[in-house]
Order: structure tokens, then sequence, then C-alpha cells
């Protein structure tokens, strides 16, 4: 389904070539209408948000979020696992499934960071594409809940996929969603997160991941037949 592929969009760094294709974005996920009309609407404000906002507000403001606010990070097994040994085990157990699914990954992101994930699951069924974000469920509904206490854009992005995981307010969620929020503005904090950095799949697994024109041409072209 292309409307994961949108999503994966509208995550990463904000650019001209994203803020041109917000009107392809928005068809793609009316005209697929997998996620219903309620999460249209929110996500038709961050579309809004992306396609009228001056361009350098825009991308500080992911960058605070995402690129200097640790407990944001789109990189998944950040917030289960940190920089510790276990962390490179789940990359690489994750890695297996994407070869499986077809894909090799050829990223400077890692391969948990949610966009590459969710464009990972655009070419499967959804059948597989619910499993592998249930799994995530309770990482997704954290990231939603704090990115809703920012009273962020974003948030519609992450409500989307939990609802669609059918993430619960479990208690791995409720104690995620519980640790406290990093300030993006400690650059002290922030030194000693890179300096501690252990795990590398790529150049900079800390950095925004800005959409490609690669994306974007895949998202206007015929929808591949999902992995059996």
């Amino acid at each position: 389904m292309k409307s994961f592929q949108a999503l994966s969009a509208l995550l990463t760094y904000p650019s001209a070539e994203l803020v041109e294709a917000i009107p392809t974005i928005r068809h793609i996920l009316h005209e697929e209408g997998l996620f219903g009309p309620h999460r249209l609407t929110d996500l038709d404000r961050l579309l809004k948000r992306l396609a009228t906002g001056d361009l350098w507000d825009l991308q500080e403001d992911y960058v605070l979020l995402f690129d200097r606010t640790r407990s944001l990070s789109l990189n998944l097994f950040e917030h289960i696992h940190g920089e510790g040994r276990d962390r490179g085990g789940a990359m690489l157990d994750l890695l297996e499934i994407y070869r499986a699914g077809g894909l090799d990954l050829d990223s400077t992101e890692l391969p948990d960071h949610l966009p590459v994930l969710l464009e990972f699951l655009s070419t499967q069924s959804l059948e597989t594409a619910h499993d592998v974000l249930a799994d995530a469920g309770p990482i997704l509904s954290a990231l939603a809940e704090r990115l809703a206490r920012r009273t962020s854009p974003y948030a519609a992005v992450l409500e989307t996929v939990s609802t669609f995981a059918e993430a619960g307010d479990d208690a791995a969620s409720a104690l995620l969603a519980a640790q406290p929020d990093d300030d993006p503005n400690d650059l002290a904090a922030l030194d000693q997160v890179y300096a501690e950095a252990q795990v590398v799949f790529g150049p900079d697994p800390n950095a925004g991941c800005p959409v490609s024109r690669d994306l974007l041409a895949r998202m206007d072209a015929p929808q591949p037949q999902p992995a059996e």
C-alpha cells in the first residue's frame, strides 16, 4: 500500500521536494483510505503545515524534535535497547526480515528507522505490515503520546501507525511514555549521547532522513505486488 510510503515521506526531513509532493501524498492517503476519515483529518493538519509553513522553520522544528530529542528518536530500538549490544542483534534480525521480504537495504539510515520500516511495509501484505508494527506497538504508542504532549502535528503520523497496529495502552507503552523527555537545548547531554553511540550501520544514525527523489518517484509508480 502506497499509504505507508506516504507516511514514510511525512516523517522525513522537510525539503523543497517534500513540500512539492504534498498534493501527491494527500491524494494517496485519501484515495486508498486505509486509515479511516478521522486519522485523515488529523494527517491533513500536518500536510497543511508542511505545505504552507516556512521551510526553514519546518526544518528547525524537525531537528529539535527528532534529531535533538532522544526520547522522540525515530530509531525504534533506541527506546528499548539504547546503545547496548542487544540493539545490534535486533538490527540484524530486522535486516533478515527485510531480505526475506525482498529488500536489500541500501541506506545511510539504521534498519530500525521508522521511515525505512514504513517504506518496506509498503511492499508487503497488510497482514505482514500489521504484525511487524504490532511488535513495535508499545514504542509507537509512547512516541505518539510524547508528540501529542508537545502538540506536535507529527503526532498524527504516530497515532495513525499506532492505531493501525492496534497498539493499546498497555503497561509497556505506559512505562515508555512515562520516561522524561529530553531537553533539545541541553547541548551537554546531547554531546553525551553522541559520545556513547556504539551501533553504527550508516554514516550518521542520528541525522534526519531527507525525503529522496526515488521515494517520491515510487509513490507515483504502479504499486508492486505484496510479498506472499
